[in-house]
Parts: structure tokens; sequence; C-alpha cells
């Protein structure tokens, strides 16, 4: 008959030499904590899809790993993914209240075509090819080509956007929208 200790041995394991049931074990727990922790962190850790949430997600899964497979003890691995999720959450925070942080940490957009000219400059500064600009706007404007009065911006998250500017409603169009 099995103790209470050798049960929890062979359900939970120790160390690295971990079987195949405390294997899925630790994997079915750290599966339900990491989500936790990335209810905790908020919807950005994978919305916003930055390069500091990037970082962020690749770090979780790393530290989450090494409690799975029994490199590093479970319950401080879970206290690591906390810290991360809560300095993530935390530096979040001030990049709204400061400016200044959140260009540091997420960069700030660079404008790549304006006024019927591609920016070949910025293009070379942010690595971004013209292939990569026209492939951009095939998919999002559905057009092979640029128009004069669009401007185009590599993102904070590396996305391609496309503005152009609503045209001008007379004053009688302006009055009819006014009235919807």
């Amino acid at each position: 008959m099995m103790s209470g200790d050798d049960l929890l041995q062979t359900i939970w394991g120790h160390g690295s030499m971990l079987g195949p049931l405390a294997m899925a074990v630790r994997a079915t727990a750290m599966f339900f904590i990491a989500l936790v922790l990335v209810r905790v962190g908020g919807a950005r850790t994978f919305a916003r899809r930055s390069s500091f949430d990037n970082v962020v997600v690749i770090m979780l899964g790393a530290i989450a790993a090494r409690g799975v497979v029994g490199a590093s003890p479970f319950f401080s691995t879970v206290a690591a993914s906390g810290a991360v999720v809560g300095l993530h959450r935390l530096i979040g925070r001030l990049c709204v209240t400061q400016p200044w942080l959140g260009r540091l940490v997420q960069g700030q957009r660079v404008m790549i075509y304006e006024r019927g000219e591609i920016l070949r400059k910025n293009l070379q500064r942010t690595g971004i090819s013209e292939d990569d600009l026209m492939e951009s706007h095939r998919l999002e404007r559905k057009s092979d080509r640029l128009t004069k009065d669009e401007t185009a911006f590599l993102e904070r998250n590396g996305r391609i956007s496309f503005v152009v500017p609503e045209p001008s409603l007379s004053p009688a169009d302006r009055q009819a929208s006014d009235q919807d």
C-alpha cells in the first residue's frame, strides 16, 4: 500500500525526474495559474502585441515551462510569473500617465508615406520594405495604389496603418448629419 507521501510524489513529482502523470498534473495546474495571471494582467497582454507585451508573453511561457518540467521549484515559478505580470501591469499603467515612459518602453509611430511620397529614409530606419508597405495597403485598403491624400504609419505594435482624411461636408450635409 502506498503512503500519502508516496502518492503525492507520484502525482506531483519532485525535481526534474518527473513521470508522465506528474508532468501532466503540473501542466494542468500551470495552465489554470497562467490563465488567472493573464486575466489579472489584463487584455492588453495579448491585444496590443507591442514588443513590450510580447516580451511578457515570452517570459511567462519560459518561466511557466520550468515549473512544469521540474527545472525549477513549481511555486517559485508561479511567484516569478506573478512578478512579471505585476511588473507588466505597473509599467503599462505608468505609460498611460507618463507619455515619455510610453515612448521609451513601446516606441512611437513612424510616418512612412505622406502626400504621394514614400518616405524611404523612414522605411529604411524601421526595416520596412516598399513591398511590405504595399502588401499592408492591399490587405487593409483593398487597393494596389496609394493615393496622394493617404498617410501611412508604422505603428508601435508593428502594424502599418493608413489614414485618409474625411471628405469635407457641405453645410447642408453637416446639418443633415447633425439631425441624425
